[in-house]
């Protein structure tokens, strides 16, 4: 957008200046390029405004303070301007009304006072008429001594067509011509005149405004039409103006008495100059059949002077009132035949509006005063009450603002000050609960490192344990695979070389998982290993394997080349694991010993799920002889038995993590792990582990691996 714009501005820049290029030689030419110059102008001022908005949209209201500032702004200050602007536009314009209302109030009681004295004189003209004597009014010449008023003031009378001389006077007739409009049917001043209400308008009649009421008396069967008529000149708008201040007057079609002055008399000011000398009337029908002539309102004349003002309150108003006029010769109505602009001060209008009140007027305007500066103390108590609101926001943002940069850094320790009790400070206390969780969290996942760091070693050392190759005889190969459901594993599986033809296997599943069972799991296999040996020499001192934990007595010792059996080896680890071990801890144990030569294989099974032995032909064989489990109970013997294995025949030694996984159809179970050893028994023991173990991890899922994992797989040859 900010390309665009400056783009648009370059080429209305290059526009402007071919313009005044081509004014110099062609100035039509010119011309033409004047209008695309300002459009392309108004389009770069249109996009900048919006750049420069968007501008100050990201700079101000990103600060929360600013943000708050610009809502009150518009909740608070703007809604307020507008009811100030709309108080003083109202107030200004009923000031400008109540001056009107003033002007033509003094004018409808002159009216009335018109009214008056042409009922008086139009009842004893009707009275002479009756009684046929001279029409005169004798009361005339008595209001014209005595009202200074009436020396202005024309009477006209007219009965049965005829004007008649009111005075005895010589010269004092009428100076205006009788109404003609009041008797037609379709002028609806001769309507109401006609139902006994007078006419009592301003009219217009020899280029001039007055004052006239005419009223219709019924003499004889005939009407006695009585008009009195009263200029409207600057004398009477003197009167008018002489406790109100400076009033003009633009009428259509009406002479001007003076030409308008440079200057109002109340001084040099601008403001008080003279008004001007027409004003414009857009022509338009009035629903009552009323029309706007289409004539300009010129200056008439100009009455009164502007009071001196009171105060710097004190400020002059002005404001024009139309004036409904008639026509004397056609009865047409011209609801802004004439205009009076007053100029006035409000202290003026003050006056007026309270003056029935008399000095308890003072005592108001003391009230009104009082009322404001209550108001005026409301404000500055709610303006002082929301900034310290505005500030306790802005402050607590602020915090929290400034708290989350100290745990970008890694700070944790950073605590928000709290000293208030509000869901602001609830906000700050829930942040330095959660910083202070988070801090025991790193340093638990860093305890947690530190004991996962420590699980890799052991990890390590574990695998170290297990044999890495499979100690193979000529007539027997041997697999063995274990995969932890932790990090370490509490199963246990060991191949051992006797000697060149002998071959000892041991099984065995430490009870529980974690740390504890892989170091009962190291204790059986180091002392496994060291009861394995083929030839135990006399034992005369207590020593730390053979010996009880502890006891500091000799466990057992045999003659020198006297070979150790599998029932006997149970027999030591239980009583070992029994002195040694806590008593919820034990282990099950399978133990051989295969003879390559005969075949032969001696085992003893201390509790552990029964070895099976596959042949060639699909028959099984269960290894189940032996007794308990290893470590739970003392002084326990495990019995021994011997099978010969055929060609092709295949060991299957198994934890219960092969069998035990469960999903929604069961267990493994150990008929799917007979039935995975026939179907793959002519493939190598890897890839029968292999097929075993995908099977396992087939039938979990993904659900976690409930159990460890140990499968060892021997086949004769």
């Amino acid at each position: 957008m900010a390309r665009i714009a400056c783009y648009f501005l370059g080429l209305g820049g290059v526009l402007l200046l071919l313009q005044k290029l081509l004014g110099l030689f062609a100035p039509s030419w010119g011309e033409h390029l004047g209008g695309w110059v300002t459009f392309l102008i108004f389009i770069a001022a249109v996009l900048f405004s919006i750049l420069t908005f968007r501008w100050l949209k990201k700079k101000l209201l990103w600060r929360v303070r600013n943000r708050l500032i610009v809502t009150y702004v518009f909740i608070g200050v703007i809604p307020v301007v507008l009811l100030l602007t709309l108080g003083f536009v109202t107030l200004y314009l009923f000031a400008g009304q109540f001056s009107g209302f003033v002007v033509t109030s003094e004018i409808h009681s002159q009216l009335r006072s018109l009214e008056a004295g042409n009922a008086a004189i139009g009842n004893e003209l009707a009275a002479r008429l009756e009684r046929g004597e001279n029409p005169t009014v004798e009361s005339l010449a008595g209001l014209k001594k005595r009202d200074r008023a009436w020396a202005r003031r024309q009477v006209g009378a007219w009965y049965k067509g005829k004007s008649l001389p009111l005075s005895s006077e010589p010269g004092k007739t009428e100076t205006f011509p009788p109404p003609g409009f009041l008797n037609k049917n379709d002028n609806p001043y001769g309507q109401s005149i006609r139902d006994g209400l007078p006419f009592r308008e301003i009219v217009r009649d020899q280029g001039q405004l007055h004052l006239r009421v005419a009223s219709v008396f019924p003499v004889r069967s005939e009407a006695l039409t009585v008009v009195t008529s009263e200029p409207l000149d600057k004398n009477l708008v003197e009167h008018l103006a002489s406790t109100l201040g400076e009033v003009t007057l633009y009428a259509a079609g009406i002479s001007m008495e003076e030409p308008p002055k440079a200057a109002s008399s109340s001084g040099t000011d601008p403001s008080n100059a003279a008004p001007q000398t027409s004003l414009s009337i857009t022509p338009e029908k009035s629903k009552g059949g009323m029309v706007f002539r289409q004539e300009d309102l010129r200056l008439t004349f100009t009455a009164g002077v502007l009071p001196p003002s009171s105060g710097g309150f004190d400020r002059e108003i002005q404001f024009g009132t139309p004036l409904r006029v008639v026509d004397w010769k056609t009865g047409d109505t011209e609801r802004a035949g004439a205009l009076v602009r007053v100029r006035t001060l409000p202290s003026v209008l003050y006056g007026h509006l309270f003056a029935s009140l008399g000095d308890f007027a003072a005592g108001v305007g003391y009230i009104l005063l009082g009322v404001g500066i209550f108001f005026l103390i409301i404000e500055l108590v709610a303006l002082f009450t929301g900034t310290r609101m505005t500030r306790t926001v802005t402050q607590a943002v602020a915090q929290l603002h400034d708290a989350t940069k100290h745990v970008d850094r890694g700070d944790f320790s950073h605590r928000i000050p709290v000293r208030s009790r509000d869901q602001l400070s609830e906000l700050a206390l829930s942040f330095n609960s959660m910083t202070e969780s988070i801090e025991k969290l790193i340093l638990e996942q860093k305890e947690k490192q530190r004991l996962e760091n420590e699980l890799a070693i052991a990890q390590e050392v574990q695998a170290q344990l297990f044999p890495r190759q499979g100690a193979e005889l000529e007539s027997l190969e041997v697999h063995g695979f274990c995969r932890p459901a932790r990090t370490v594993s509490g199963d246990y599986y060991d191949f051992l070389n006797a000697s060149s033809h002998k071959l000892i296997l041991a099984v065995g599943d430490i009870s529980g998982k974690g740390i504890s069972a892989a170091l009962l799991m190291a204790t059986i296999h180091s002392a496994v290993r060291a009861y394995s040996m083929e030839s135990v020499p006399q034992l005369r001192e207590p020593i730390a394997v053979g010996a009880v934990a502890g006891s500091g007595r000799l466990m057992a010792s045999w003659p020198e080349g006297v070979e150790v059996s599998p029932g006997a080896l149970l027999s030591l680890l239980n009583h070992q694991l029994f002195e040694s071990t806590p008593p919820e801890k034990y282990a099950t144990l399978f133990l051989a010993i295969y003879d390559g030569r005969s075949r032969q294989l001696t085992y003893s099974n201390g509790g552990h799920l029964p070895p099976l032995l596959i042949s060639e032909d699909g028959s099984l064989r269960r290894l189940e002889c032996g007794g308990t489990v290893v470590g739970l109970f003392d002084n326990m013997s495990y019995e021994e038995d011997s099978v010969v294995m055929k060609p092709g025949e295949i060991l299957v030694a198994y934890s219960d993590g092969v069998t035990e996984p469960e999903n929604d159809f069961g267990e493994f179970g150990e008929s799917r792990l007979i039935d995975l050893v026939r179907e793959n028994r002519h493939l190598p023991l890897a890839q029968i582990s292999q097929a075993v173990t995908a099977a396992v991890d087939t039938w979990i899922g993904d659900n976690e691996q409930p159990d460890d994992v140990t499968l060892v797989l021997g086949r004769a040859r």
